[in-house]
């Protein structure tokens, strides 16, 4: 696979922040977290000078956090968790923000309006100098609440029109339409002229395939066809057979765990040799284990690296072993630490004087090529310029791992 200079990037779900949330990995994790990292030795090696030991000082930063959490559809604990570690880490090491003490404002929001709208307005009513939001389906809802009273939104990915194109929105990598801009550009240095995507039939998922991935592949000669797969299908060989009717050269694979073991399975079954295209959702131990060697030599693109062996992904496995030990750090764990991570970077120009929201925008606006936490060989930069017209994402390109006995493997930058 062809390496491009440039940034590394996300996993946005399976195909938007929204289908992500579907693949509630962390739904049954306990909403409790060690807070003893004193007596926690990490087994991974940090890059050097990772703990510099710069303890934060004076009147605490307030800085919101917005986790879903708590729902009846979905729950994400590891997600809040991962972000304490992150202020854990920050605070002890990297002064905090302007060499003052984070401390968070959290909210659980439910995946539901008035839950999202509750968590908005508390956001205001704290006077909170950012809010970090790990993920979520109900960005139209949040948005307007939180920049309309000059409170930054940051999030590393995102999916709602608010989240894309509001000037104080900020979002630190592409998501999902980065991922289908470096899926069409590998496609078109591959040759392939067409393309068939079975993905989970939400909408953040189908829209985004036929609004955004039908054009990024037809603008590289790639015809791309859109097979939706419906919510909880056990066997979906049937729409995977009709999609590998007009035997494409490649194949997509979007959905959180459970679309993405019956399609597998499916492509298995019926002895599929196009090569395959998947996101993060489903390189799960419980997907790679339930279809074999169907997913063997996929390309996974995604938003981030939290496996590998590169110093940004032994960052993400030291701060985690060290602060949060007893976290899962799959699914949507690494979205929500490089959410937290990518404001503490994009504000080391902020001063203790003045860490006021508007304050940290200026920062965000001044930063310039920040790395992209979790994801090596990826930087940030809030411009708007990344990928108009959505001018919220400061961030593009993504990272393609293959699978490789069950494992991703060879990090490689693409679309940057």
């Amino acid at each position: 696979m062809k390496k491009l200079r440039g940034l590394r990037a996300a996993q946005v779900m399976a195909a938007s922040i929204a289908v992500i949330a579907l693949a509630s990995t962390a739904a049954c994790s306990s909403d409790d977290s060690s807070d003893d990292s004193s007596n926690s030795s990490s087994a991974v090696e940090a890059p050097e000078g990772s703990y510099p030991g710069v303890a934060a000082t004076g009147d605490p930063v307030k800085i919101g956090l917005i986790n879903n959490e708590g729902g009846q559809a979905i729950s994400q604990p590891a997600s809040r968790e991962a972000a304490e570690a992150v202020v854990k880490y920050a605070n002890e090491n990297l002064g905090g923000i302007g060499g003052r003490p984070i401390e968070l404002v959290i909210c659980k929001e439910a995946e539901e309006p008035a839950s999202a709208r509750d968590c908005a307005n508390q956001m205001v009513e704290a006077k909170v100098s950012a809010a970090v939001i790990t993920s979520t389906g109900l960005g139209d809802v949040m948005v307007p609440t939180i920049t309309g009273a000059g409170i930054p939104y940051i999030t590393a990915s995102g999916q709602s029109t608010s989240e894309l194109t509001n000037p104080g929105s900020f979002l630190w990598t592409g998501g999902f339409p980065a991922s289908l801009n470096a899926m069409a550009s590998y496609a078109g240095e591959k040759g392939m002229k067409n393309v068939t995507a079975f993905t989970i039939n939400v909408p953040a998922a189908v829209n985004g395939l036929e609004k955004l991935g039908i054009p990024a592949f037809k603008a590289q000669g790639v015809d791309l066809k859109v097979v939706p797969i419906p919510l909880g299908t056990p066997d979906a060989t049937p729409q995977v057979s009709a999609g590998l009717a007009s035997n494409p050269e490649g194949v997509i694979v979007v959905g959180e765990e459970t679309a993405c073991t019956s399609v597998f399975k499916a492509l298995g079954t019926l002895g599929s040799t196009a090569e395959k295209f998947t996101n993060a959702s489903c390189t799960a131990d419980s997907v790679v284990q339930a279809v074999g060697s169907s997913i063997e030599g996929a390309h996974v693109f995604a938003a981030y690296d939290a496996t590998s062996d590169t110093p940004e992904a032994n960052l993400f496995k030291s701060i985690m072993e060290k602060y949060s030990p007893s976290t899962e750090t799959g699914g949507q764990t690494p979205v929500a630490y490089q959410g937290m991570l990518g404001l503490i970077r994009a504000t080391e120009s902020v001063q203790g004087t003045d860490t006021s929201a508007a304050a940290i925008i200026a920062a965000i606006k001044a930063a310039k090529d920040v790395p992209v936490p979790a994801a090596e060989g990826l930087t940030f930069t809030c411009n708007g310029t990344a990928l108009p017209p959505l001018t919220s994402i400061c961030g593009k390109g993504s990272i393609v791992l293959t699978i490789k006995d069950g494992q991703p493997t060879d990090p490689q930058t693409v679309g940057s």
